[in-house]
């Protein structure tokens, strides 16, 4: 018998491909699970919001499935790691729209994606090495790379191109401008050292050494 975290999976999975074709406000759960090839009873207490629910959960793994990405610097590592994540959604382009565009319409599910954003944030930091407090406190960085994952994913369901060339674009612009942001908010707070407490305003600009996986606009 398949675990209950397996099947939501499963039928996450499954609906993504029948909402291709389908709305995915109009799949029904008898369907979900015959694309699926199970019984309809591996589904009990399993909703279609549940597996919308999912959708970020499961690609956000993505970010970790190559190991720690090569850049130097920050910004190269988050781009590298979210730009999987991104990668691994377009096999299921079609039905993430969907879905998408279900979700926009749907207040229950709207009052979750803060949520979603903010546990994609923080996998994509840890992913890259960066889910500690240095350079800013954790939540800020969550904050500010949740914005990010979100115009993102706004240049992704525009994109027509499999280069991913408005994705790419949109999250290397993003990324700059957190990347900046988080430099002004560096002169305001104290920066550690292993001498003590640095006055604010000493931080060190980052250099940009080429990016090694992805090719950034």
């Amino acid at each position: 018998m398949e675990e209950e975290g397996d099947i939501v999976e499963i039928g996450l999975l499954a609906a993504l491909s029948l909402a291709a074709e389908t709305p995915w406000g109009d799949l029904t759960l008898a369907a979900i699970a015959e694309e699926a090839g199970l019984p309809l009873g591996a589904f009990y207490g399993i909703t279609r919001d549940e597996l919308a629910n999912t959708f970020d959960a499961y690609f956000d793994r993505a970010m970790s499935e190559e190991g720690p990405p090569g850049g130097d610097s920050p910004r190269e590592r988050l781009f590298d790691v979210i730009m999987l994540r991104f990668e691994a959604m377009e096999e299921y382009r079609a039905g993430a729209l969907s879905l998408m565009k279900d979700r926009d319409r749907t207040p229950r599910l709207l009052l979750r994606l803060p949520q979603h954003r903010a546990a994609s944030a923080h996998w994509a930091l840890a992913s890259a090495g960066l889910d500690d407090d240095s350079g800013a406190p954790l939540g800020l960085k969550v904050a500010a790379i949740a914005f990010v994952i979100a115009q993102t994913e706004r240049a992704w369901r525009k994109d027509k191109d499999s280069d991913f060339a408005l994705t790419m674009a949109a999250l290397d612009k993003s990324l700059r401008a957190a990347e900046a942001r988080m430099l002004r908010l560096q002169k305001y707070m104290p920066r550690k050292s292993k001498t003590g407490p640095q006055e604010p305003g000493e931080t060190e600009e980052p250099h940009e050494p080429t990016r090694p996986r992805h090719q950034s606009p």
